[in-house]
């Protein structure tokens, strides 16, 4: 089964659509795992709230307070250390709190934030409360970051230079941000402004004799070829991930659409052969490509 494959993956879409129907059968924002039931529109309404703080300290000690009147969001708290701000989430008021709510949270926070300011956030690293499961190896995938099991509380930890890097999205740029809401927050986005999301852009065109070289990135974006390595090295990441990562999710979502045979989509991503594809796509996911059609 699909699921049980530990880097299977599921399109933005169907994400979007799953916590959606959740989100309407719970008539709750935290889908009924949180303390007290989340009436649609909160996040919202909280999103408008922050978003008009100057920077990200600002936005913190805003959350603290909102926290505080909306009994169904746990409440959050910043402390900083030693060149670190540890933003952790309080979920004492939940008995046995699940792991699905835990890395929800978590990556909500992370993403919200990310995409206000217009660049990602590199994280120090993620804490959480419960052990680790051998079977789950996707934490890559989700924070990019080392994770701490058996914490005392959820929390992200960030370089405290950030908390002053102001909040440059508008109020119109938020209607399209949350019009996929929740599981736009969830996914991993193009936040604008930061050299791996731009130079994701330029490869956007996914046949791959047409994806750019770095010769041809780098004049773009008026820098060395050294300079794009090193500064993507610095994002831990690189100019061929990149390009996988824009191939894979090109291939999940023609697969899980039924729209081409797997022959056609290996042609047109500029695969040899479908199976050099079913290789590179394994590789990607842990699945057969056959494992993402439509049953």
């Amino acid at each position: 089964m699909l699921l049980a494959e530990k880097r299977s993956r599921v399109t933005s879409g169907q994400a979007s659509k799953l916590l959606q129907l959740l989100a309407a059968a719970t008539d709750d924002e935290l889908m009924g795992l949180g303390p007290a039931p989340v009436p649609r529109g909160t996040f919202r309404l909280l999103s408008f709230g922050l978003l008009g703080s100057a920077d990200v300290n600002t936005a913190l000690v805003r959350g603290e307070q909102f926290c505080t009147a909306l009994p169904g969001i746990p409440p959050i708290a910043a402390s900083t250390e030693d060149g670190l701000t540890t933003l952790s989430v309080d979920l004492s008021g939940i008995d046995q709190p699940m792991d699905l709510l835990i890395d929800s949270l978590l990556a909500i926070v992370h993403r919200f934030m990310g995409w206000a300011i217009g660049q990602r956030i590199p994280l120090a690293r993620i804490e959480v409360p419960y052990q680790n499961a051998a079977e789950v190896n996707d934490y890559d995938l989700i924070f990019g970051a080392p994770v701490v099991f058996g914490a005392p509380a959820p929390a992200l930890v960030f370089g405290s230079d950030l908390l002053n890097t102001p909040l440059v999205r508008t109020d119109a740029e938020l209607e399209e941000y949350l019009r996929d809401s929740p599981g736009v927050i969830l996914a991993r986005r193009d936040y604008g402004t930061s050299l791996p999301d731009r130079v994701r852009r330029m490869v956007k065109p996914v046949r791959q004799e047409q994806l750019p070289s770095m010769d041809d990135i780098a004049v773009r974006l008026g820098m060395s070829p050294q300079t794009v390595r090193r500064k993507l090295r610095e994002e831990d990441t690189s100019l061929r991930q990149i390009r996988e990562e824009v191939l894979r999710d090109e291939a999940i979502v023609s697969l899980s659409n039924g729209d081409e045979t797997v022959a056609a989509l290996s042609d047109r991503l500029g695969f040899s052969e479908p199976s050099a594809f079913a290789r590179a796509f394994r590789r990607w996911t842990g699945s057969s490509p056959g494992s993402y059609r439509p049953h």
